[in-house]
Order: C-alpha cells, then sequence, then structure tokens
C-alpha cells in the first residue's frame, strides 16, 4: 500500500486551514494532490524508503502531528492506488486507518459487497441505472459482462466501471493548485525566550524549506512568518521577495528580516512556522545575475549539499549556525 486519501475532520470555519495541513503532508512527499474542502491524497512509495515504514505506519504518524500540531482528527483509507484508498477511506474510523491489501484476490473481496456509489466518480443516477438491473454491488458489476456494462452506461464509462469494480486502478495523484505551497513549523520543547534559539529555528525552517523548493524543481514569489506565543495568540507577517527564489540563504534572509521588524522583547515563543507561497516552475524563474564570485559558489555548494542530503538524508549537511542544535 502506498497511497493515502486523508480527510481531515474541519468544521466549516477552519476550512480555510487545509493548505497549513497539506503543507504537513508535504513534509512526508512532495506528491500530495488536494481534494477540497477537507481532503488529499498522497503518493508515499518515495518516503516509505526513505523513512523506513509503511503507509499504515506513517498514516498513524500523520494523524498524531495532525493533532499535535493543528488539533484537527483525521480519517486515514490506505491502499495500492488512489481509486483504493478513496474507497478505504468510506470504511475508515479516526484513529483506525482502513488498509485495501495489495493481493488481488484480497481486493476482490474487499470490493466486493460495498455499493456502486462509494467508486469514485460513479453518480446516483448511474447507480439507480445499474440497480434496476439487479448490479447493485461492485462484486455484480466485477462478474456482469463488459458488454453489458457499456450498453448502460456507455462504451468508455462502461470500460471504466470494469476495471475499477475488479480493483484496477488505473489513477495516479497529481499535485494540484491548492498545495502550491510549502510549510515548515519549528515547535520548541517549552516556551522559548532566547532570540538565538528563535533565529536558529527559522534558520532551519527555511533551510528545509529551500531544499524541498530545489527538490521539485519550483521558486516561491513570497514567504510568509507565523510565530506563536504562549498565550495561544500569533503573529504573521508576509513579504514579497525580490525575485522569486529556491535558494536557502535569501529564504534566511528575508526570514530574519520579518522575525526582526515585529521587535519581539521576551516574548515567550512556543512554535516558528515559515510558508512559501506563489509557487512557480523554476526554469520559468529570471535571475539577477550579480557577477559575485562569492554568490556562485554559495549556490555550487547547495547544489553539492542537495545531493548529498538526497543520498544520506536530510541532516547530512546542515549550516553552521544549527550544530548542535535541536531546531
Amino acid at each position: 500500500m502506498t497511497i493515502l486519501c486523508v480527510r481531515f475532520q474541519l468544521p466549516p470555519a477552519r476550512e480555510a486551514d487545509l493548505p497549513r495541513l497539506l503543507g504537513m503532508l508535504e513534509e512526508f512527499t512532495p506528491v500530495v494532490q488536494a481534494l477540497p474542502p477537507d481532503g488529499a491524497l498522497a503518493d508515499l512509495r518515495g518516503a516509505e524508503r526513505y523513512f523506513g515504514r509503511d503507509a499504515v505506519e506513517l498514516a498513524s504518524v500523520i494523524r498524531v502531528r495532525a493533532l499535535a500540531l493543528y488539533g484537527v482528527d483525521c480519517v486515514i483509507g490506505a491502499g495500492p492506488g488512489p481509486m483504493l484508498a478513496r474507497v478505504a477511506l468510506r470504511a475508515a474510523e479516526p484513529g483506525v486507518t482502513c488498509a485495501v491489501p495489495e493481493e488481488p484476490d484480497a481486493i476482490a473481496e474487499f470490493l466486493a459487497g460495498k455499493p456502486v456509489g462509494v467508486l469514485p466518480g460513479v453518480g446516483a443516477a448511474t447507480s439507480r441505472t445499474l440497480a434496476d438491473y439487479g448490479l447493485d454491488t461492485l462484486g455484480r458489476v466485477a462478474a456482469a459482462p463488459l458488454s453489458t456494462l457499456q450498453r448502460l452506461v456507455g462504451a468508455k464509462a462502461g470500460r471504466e466501471l470494469h476495471e475499477k469494480a475488479n480493483g484496477v486502478d488505473r489513477g495516479r495523484v497529481v499535485p494540484n493548485a491548492v498545495s502550491r505551497s510549502l510549510a515548515a513549523e519549528r515547535p520548541f520543547g517549552r516556551d522559548e525566550l532566547d532570540p538565538g534559539r528563535h533565529r536558529r529555528a527559522l534558520l532551519s525552517a527555511a533551510e528545509e524549506i529551500g531544499a524541498r523548493l530545489r527538490a521539485l524543481e519550483k521558486v516561491c514569489r513570497t514567504l510568509t512568518l507565523t510565530v506563536r506565543y504562549a498565550d495561544r495568540s500569533a503573529t504573521t507577517r508576509s513579504r514579497t521577495l525580490t525575485e522569486p527564489t529556491a535558494h536557502s540563504p535569501d529564504l534566511t534572509r528575508a526570514a530574519y528580516g520579518m522575525y526582526e521588524a515585529l521587535g519581539l522583547q521576551r516574548a515567550r515563543v512556543r512554535a516558528i512556522a515559515l510558508r512559501a507561497e506563489g509557487l512557480d516552475p523554476a526554469d520559468q524563474a529570471s535571475h539577477q545575475l550579480t557577477f559575485d564570485p562569492v554568490d556562485e559558489k554559495v549556490r555550487r555548494i547547495e547544489e553539492v549539499a542537495d545531493r548529498a542530503r538526497a543520498k544520506f538524508g536530510p541532516r547530512a549537511v546542515m549550516p553552521g549556525g544549527l550544530g548542535g542544535a535541536a531546531a
């Protein structure tokens, strides 16, 4: 099982929080497809290898993180493909991930007794048409001749319905516009007053966002800083960058500038978060040449560091300012 379908239990007043929750999913995989108003698909094939855990185990981590960081519970279905994960979601409960096995016989058994309407893309009208002919479960649809289904619902729709009822999942997770932002949050173990630790958290978050942007071959146009305090209040500031970038030092400078502009004095900070917004393909972004050999050297070092992190893990190469720091 490599695909998760997640539905966050967001009340209507908090639907605007979906981008933040998508950013949390993107900490596990960049392949996240938003399903507004409260859901998402996540392809964990790379994450399973990277974290050394299967999709169901990662689903448990995601559930705990959503509760701990955002106070939001979620329902999760897992399967070998997006369609099967979405069907599994309907049978899932809070706290328990419903997983569809990968074996064909097990998939057929899982689907057999379910109503036709659980399939994505099958509406009430199609369900009624099929039920009129006794095809009210996926098991019966799977056993029906393809020609019969095509006469009832059309050639293309009949072929797709026959495949889905037999557990053939040709879908894929496609990152979409709603998830075109990246977030990194650094909570503190206790309410933190030390500006030095605040800055290290900012540096860590900016480095993470920069690396993730470069891995996706994206640049961001806007950086948003959110500082959460001990009394549960928060301050948010945004800054439009001079030019779209994925360069970690540029992101760090912008983050430091917003932080310093807040003028915090002895503030008890509970967490610091950065969000990169306005993402565009890197190959469509312009970069002002500076003819500065130091800048060019830093960018080459950054490329080497990215390759090292991709091979040995995200902590293989870190800025000196993070040496020995928990952030």
